[in-house]
């Protein structure tokens, strides 16, 4: 029979190796408890890698579009809250014009009410969420109305001119008194209206842009994500409340008064129904977030579940076999321990 001889030392090598084995796997099956996921997905997937990328990328881009879908909702809530005090305004305003025409209410009470809408309306629709001015269409840098009540305020001025452009005279002289009703209502139709309705208003009131914000809600889907303060309602508020503020500051008979409150009134009305349809497009619109959210909400879910397929693993056997091996090692120190205790000098007398 031949015999050999085996080395401790090569025994004790030989289990240091398979230690180091060992840890570097626990050290691997920690991870992936930890992760939820293979450490090495190129490893594990091989050819298949590139198509978990591909759908991580998706996800990540389906996630940017909802936070942006989340911006935008913040933005048109809020915008929503504008137009809503803008619409209570109107309505506050409205009741005091109808009151004025039917002599319930005085001149003075009119044109302090008149000037008190313009300073409300101009806080309003000045109002801004995260430094950008909610009312400025793509311009969101810069105020979208300018106060009305500033030193050489253009748009005062441009009224008062055209008055006195139409008349020859003045709204403050003495000869206005002789305006009529009839001149009076022509006048506001045909000359002020114009003034809000057409390029004069961006020229004199508003810094605002017709264009509004676009939101990418969707990968192919986009949709207007803001109100600029040019809407209709908006110019019609203004343009009542400007005609009694400064006509009912000057010399006017009664029934030269009489029709700049008929005009304010039949505004009002206007901008009360304008305002009204802009809000129902606006809740349309968050509603149409909304809803692209939830879809893409549920493509991320399916994606994640592709995902899962791949590279996911589960914690429970991972978290087994990290037992297991623990177990395995400290068994190993523990026989690495015995085998260097081997030692021929314990059996020499």
């Amino acid at each position: 029979m031949k015999t050999s001889f085996i080395s401790t030392y090569a025994v004790n090598d030989s289990m240091r190796l398979h230690m180091m084995r060992m840890q570097k796997e626990i050290t691997r099956l920690e991870a992936e408890v930890v992760t939820g996921r293979v450490a090495d997905a190129g490893l594990e997937l091989g050819a298949r890698t590139g198509h978990a990328v591909s759908l991580e990328r998706d996800v990540d881009r389906l996630k940017g579009i909802i936070d942006s879908n989340s911006l935008a909702g913040a933005r048109l809530a809020a915008t929503q809250n504008g137009l809503q005090s803008l619409w209570d305004l109107a309505q506050r305003f409205l009741s005091t014009m109808s009151g004025a025409v039917s002599g319930a209410v005085e001149p003075e009470i009119s044109k302090t009410d008149a000037e008190s809408l313009i300073t409300s309306m101009t806080a309003v629709l000045n109002s801004s969420l995260n430094g950008e001015n909610l009312f400025a269409g793509v311009n969101t840098d810069v105020r979208p109305i300018n106060d009305f009540f500033a030193a050489g305020s253009p748009a005062r001025a441009a009224i008062e001119t055209a008055f006195q452009t139409q008349f020859g005279f003045a709204m403050t002289d003495p000869a206005a008194s002789t305006v009529d009703g009839a001149a009076m209502a022509n006048f506001l139709t045909t000359v002020i209206e114009p003034q809000f309705m057409g390029t004069d208003w961006t020229t004199n009131w508003s810094n605002a842009s017709d264009e509004t914000i676009t939101a990418r809600i969707t990968l192919t889907d986009t949709t207007s994500a803001s109100v600029t303060a040019n809407t209709d309602g908006v110019r019609q508020l203004a343009m009542a409340a400007a005609a009694v503020a400064v006509f009912l500051d000057g010399n006017l008979n009664a029934n030269a008064r009489k029709a700049v409150l008929e005009f304010a009134t039949a505004k009002t009305g206007q901008s009360v129904s304008s305002l009204g349809q802009t809000q129902a497009e606006t809740g349309i619109i968050e509603q149409r977030i909304s809803a692209a959210s939830e879809r893409l909400q549920m493509q991320i879910d399916i994606f994640r579940g592709k995902i899962s397929d791949l590279v996911e693993i589960d914690p429970y056997e991972a978290s087994t076999r990290v037992s297991t091996l623990m177990t395995q090692l400290e068994t190993a120190y523990t026989l690495t321990s015995r085998i260097r205790q081997l030692s021929l000098v314990h059996y020499l007398p």
